[in-house]
């Protein structure tokens, strides 16, 4: 649960997400942290993750009490992943106030190497990538759900027969009707945003986009 609550800020976006795998309100302080927590609900390696989950004590060069609170502490489904403290910040910000940062910094990497856990800094590099625009287009066919136990089961019955394809042919694949095939897209986009069919969600997605079975294990 987050340790603070974030206050509205009339300069940043402010808000609370409704995400599934976010341990209490999944609040941010601006876009670039929405963003983030949009990959962590998207990133099927991702089990939960916390904001602002823990306030940090240490002292300044002046023996003065101050005190930090990371964005994010993030749990892998992997066993022996460590889970990440995370600092999410443009990088401009990094750059221009790298002093004031630095032992806050400094004292995060402290506490979590004696929590197990590992510390990192995050920026749009990380954040603002094709997988980020991929999980805003195929989120809302997640949450949406398949909307025919049949249209799942025709997509992946002609998929594991073909083994490899693209959503363009494996649709051209199924039916000559232009019809039924925009039908079946809602479908496709749910079986990948879900990993039930895989792609490189490292490239944006298209209808050219390489697409294979989970079973052909390629």
């Amino acid at each position: 649960m987050p340790v603070r609550k974030i206050p509205k800020n009339y300069r940043n976006v402010t808000g609370i997400a409704a995400y599934s795998k976010a341990d209490g309100p999944a609040m941010y302080e601006s876009t670039l942290e929405r963003d983030f927590i949009t990959l962590l609900e998207f990133d099927p390696g991702i089990s939960s993750f916390e904001v602002q989950p823990w306030r940090i004590d240490w002292e300044d060069g002046k023996g003065k009490p101050r005190s930090y609170t990371p964005d994010m502490l993030v749990y892998y489904k992997a066993s022996g992943c460590k889970p990440m403290l995370c600092e999410v910040k443009y990088a401009d910000e990094l750059r221009t106030n790298w002093k004031e940062f630095k032992p806050k910094f400094k004292a995060a990497v402290s506490f979590a190497k004696r929590q197990g856990w590992r510390f990192k800094l995050i920026t749009e590099k990380h954040i603002r990538t094709p997988k980020l625009a991929n999980a805003k287009f195929l989120v809302p066919f997640v949450r949406r759900g398949a909307l025919a136990n049949s249209d799942t089961e025709i997509l992946l019955t002609r998929l594991n027969s073909l083994k490899q394809t693209t959503p363009d042919l494996l649709l051209a694949a199924i039916s000559e009707d232009p019809w039924q095939r925009a039908a079946l897209i809602p479908a496709l986009w749910h079986l990948i945003g879900t990993g039930k069919v895989a792609t490189d969600l490292d490239s944006k997605l298209t209808m050219s986009s390489k697409i294979w079975s989970i079973a052909d294990g390629q």
